[in-house]
């Protein structure tokens, strides 16, 4: 009798062995969805996602286009990183996942039915600063589906005067989180490109820019292209005036941003006048109830109506109301400019070391007796700074870019808990309302110090 359980109980664990050893294993399928065939020979990257990235495995897809990887730590999410004519696309692979496919996409220098269909600027001034958030959606339909690649994918202005801020450009891929992609200047003067791929779908671009303000400013934004909706946010404290001569802008409620007016010029072409005046000082304030960040789509706005707004906002999907009786334009961007939040809490961080480097150079200058200096000369750090710009500069620099850090390393791990189910819609709006408020926290006690 105990003879005949030993095949039984010897068949037993190498089935558990087996089952213990498939679990170990990552196996997927790369498709070239331009062609509809498998894709052959591309270079598929595993990166294993803890407190940063990093590289568990590499290898090349098959003549089926199939790919393979042992999981040394099946407990940890990891990331599949497939290149297909040097343009890299990703896809999640949470524990337990054993298998993944990835869409790749042929690239061309131009490629149809590739629209940028919103332009935001987020505007705020105070203490002789105006600082613009500029944030741009690029959507590419293209058919059959193709990646755009070349050198001037998005191009933009900034103003006379103005600089962009370093570290504050990103674009970010439809599901995707945001890569640092910093614009480079061209040829004629103020105007700037993103060299980022355009793949299929929605790529959202963000950079932020600072310019001298006296407590007015003419701005042009100069659009190049035609767009959807053009919108305008600044801090209801300030004013805002269109050009004489400018497309016609629209005040409307927006119960998201209740610091903010929102005005909208609709179904702009290229090149049309877009200029405004803007004055006055303020800051746009971050929603302190997670709740009216809302998830989007047909949710309906608890935020308290204004005046004469109140039934504009029992409208399903949070309509935005009079002056504007039609569809809200901003449905489709609400995740940006609530995401954008963000965005101004770490360039904020950036924002007080700038101030810091420029009373250095105010201290500097009025030593050296040069108060012409070239702002854009000054505003490269050039090696001749003295010792004592230099001590002012570096800790804030650092402190900055470490909570920068911090701040970027837990919204990534919080994404990567809700896309894995670990924590519910609303868990996951505290925490993240949690870390903005903890970065607003920190860079008021910063400029405190200032």
């Amino acid at each position: 009798m105990k003879i005949s359980l030993f095949p039984k109980l010897r068949v037993l664990c190498i089935l558990l062995l087996a089952s213990f050893a498939a679990a170990q294993t990552l196996t997927g399928t790369l498709k070239d969805a331009t062609t509809g065939k498998p894709s052959v020979g591309d270079e598929v990257v595993l990166l294993k996602l803890g407190q940063g990235m990093e590289e568990a495995g590499r290898t090349k897809s098959n003549a089926r286009g199939q790919f393979s990887f042992k999981l040394e730590d099946a407990q940890s999410p990891h990331l599949v990183r497939a290149i297909h004519d040097d343009v890299t696309y990703h896809r999640m692979a949470p524990p337990g996942t054993t298998s993944v496919d990835v869409d790749v996409y042929d690239v061309a220098k131009k490629v149809d039915g590739i629209k940028v269909v919103a332009d935001i600027m987020r505007i705020q001034a105070e203490q002789g600063q105006l600082q613009v958030i500029r944030e741009f959606g690029v959507q590419n339909s293209s058919t059959p589906p193709r990646t755009q690649m070349n050198e001037h994918n998005l191009e933009f202005y900034i103003p006379d005067g103005a600089q962009v801020i370093p570290d504050s450009a990103t674009a970010t891929t439809e599901n995707g989180n945001p890569l640092k992609s910093a614009p480079v200047p061209e040829g004629e003067k103020n105007r700037y490109s993103f060299i980022f791929p355009l793949r299929p779908g929605l790529t959202r671009f963000e950079v932020a820019y600072q310019m001298p303000y006296s407590g007015s400013a003419n701005l042009n934004p100069k659009s190049i292209y035609p767009l959807e909706h053009f919108v305008v946010m600044a801090p209801k404290a300030m004013q805002f005036a269109a050009a004489a001569s400018a497309a016609g802008f629209k005040l409307v409620n927006y119960p998201q941003e209740p610091s903010a007016a929102v005005q909208v010029a609709s179904n702009t072409t290229s090149g049309e006048n877009l200029a405004f005046k803007i004055s006055g000082e303020g800051t746009i304030e971050v929603p302190q109830d997670p709740n009216a960040q809302g998830t989007g789509g047909g949710e309906q706005s608890s935020a308290p109506p204004e005046a004469g707004a109140a039934q504009a906002n029992n409208r399903p999907g949070g309509g935005l109301g009079p002056p504007i009786d039609a569809p809200d334009p901003l449905q489709k961007y609400r995740w940006w400019i609530l995401g954008g939040f963000a965005a101004v809490l770490l360039i904020g961080g950036v924002y007080v070391a700038s101030r810091q480097q420029s009373a250095a150079r105010a201290v500097r200058r009025s030593r050296t007796g040069t108060p012409g200096q070239d702002a854009e000369v000054e505003d490269e750090y050039e090696s001749e700074d003295t010792a004592e710009t230099r001590s002012i500069r570096k800790p804030t620099t650092r402190s900055a870019s470490m909570l920068m850090e911090g701040i970027k390393e837990e919204l990534f791990q919080l994404e990567v808990e809700r896309k894995q189910g670990q924590i519910s819609q609303a868990e996951y709006d505290n925490a993240k309302a949690a870390l903005d408020q903890t970065l607003e926290r920190a860079l008021k006690r910063e400029s405190q110090k200032v």
